[in-house]
């Protein structure tokens, strides 16, 4: 007796064992499944151009073992405008963007499911550990069962129309479920390591990589007192509360702790260092934030009480919510928040409920 299909639904398939299992388990499901992969980035190397190479091979080999249909689409252009351009620009300006927040919402769950949508799907579906769930008209993103792999941090720019036409189907599942489920399906990407790096560009010497856009403009690092420790290579290569890459010695006096970025001084191109990871000036009570999002569509009633995260894998901290000027939010902590970075993103749950976000302004 054949299985009833629920509709036609298009994984991104991007070679990883995540979304190779998420293919998987909506087969199982029922649902008639295709794969897309997504070329988004123009190689410059032939590093980068054998990796993309190898991930196209291992989501055709699955494809192929599962026996769906696995389309592939360039969106390079896309990336480049739509998510690059940006990332570029928040650096120049001494920011630190979240390049995967913005790639989500313009190719994963825009530029893909568009297209997906023209294919005649009724879903796109993705690797992402998250959930969705549906109260009436309401469409709600909530924390995935694997508190370690959550990945709703990267989400919260997604609104009702990406979510109704969106399923995570590894929302409850721990890695370690789904590496076993990859091994028992015998999937040939079953070992496979996970990707990091920066949306669709891997893994890569950040400062190397940056540096063939945004050159180098040296200047001195300084401790808060004025003393000169040493020559950065371009306040834009540094991020708060960074350690590595200083190349700065850690003794002062009888002691020898290493140096934290806790301030960039971009008028007068300083890297404003001080010593020991718990230095007064890495803390900060309060934040303001900007281009806020809500997922439900419209703001909460403020002031609200409630947690968030300001880092990707950061246990939630309880924080409050308050309408600010310029249509700005100001957030404040109970507990004092470590290396508070402009540009990064704010993302505020209450249980289990992603509410949204906004771009960190001002510590």
């Amino acid at each position: 007796m054949n299985t009833p299909k629920k509709g036609k639904v298009i994984v991104g398939m991007s070679g990883g064992v995540d979304s190779s299992v998420s293919a998987h388990l909506l087969l199982q499901q029922g649902y008639q499944v295709e794969g897309l992969f997504m070329k988004n980035w123009q190689e410059s190397d032939n590093k980068a151009y054998c990796t993309a190479a190898e991930d196209f091979k291992d989501a055709e080999d699955v494809a192929n073992l599962l026996g769906i249909k696995l389309h592939s689409i360039n969106f390079a252009a896309e990336y480049w405008d739509r998510v690059f351009a940006h990332f570029l620009e928040e650096y120049r300006a001494g920011r630190t963007p979240n390049p995967d927040v913005l790639c989500n919402r313009e190719i994963k769950f825009k530029a893909f499911l568009d297209y997906a949508l023209a294919l005649g799907a009724d879903h796109i579906a993705t690797g992402h550990y998250a959930r969705v769930t549906r109260e009436g008209d309401q469409f709600h993103m909530r924390l995935s069962d694997d508190e370690g792999k959550d990945q709703t941090y990267f989400l919260y720019m997604l609104g009702q129309q990406a979510l109704s036409h969106t399923l995570f189907p590894l929302g409850d599942l721990t890695k370690d479920e789904v590496r076993e489920i990859a091994t028992q399906q015998q999937l040939p990407n079953h070992k496979k390591k996970d990707s990091t790096g920066i949306c669709f560009i891997g893994e890569r010497k950040f400062r190397d990589f940056l540096s063939q856009y945004l050159p180098a403009n040296p200047g001195d690092i300084e401790t808060i007192d004025g003393k000169h420790l040493g020559e950065h290579q371009g306040v834009m290569y540094y991020t708060l509360g960074q350690r590595q890459g200083l190349g700065i010695g850690g003794k002062q006096g009888s002691e020898e702790k290493p140096w934290f970025v806790a301030r960039k001084d971009l008028r007068r191109n300083r890297l404003i260092v001080v010593q020991g990871h718990d230095h007064p000036m890495l803390f900060n009570e309060e934040l303001n934030c900007s281009q806020l999002h809500w997922i439900s569509g419209k703001p909460p009633t403020l002031p609200l009480s409630c947690h968030c995260r300001i880092r990707h894998r950061q246990a939630l901290q309880a924080c409050t919510i308050e309408a600010a000027d310029d249509g700005l939010c100001h957030i404040t902590f109970p507990q004092p928040q470590r290396a508070i970075t402009p540009g990064q993103s704010i993302v505020f749950y209450l249980d289990d409920d992603c509410l949204g976000g906004g771009i960190i302004e001002t510590k």
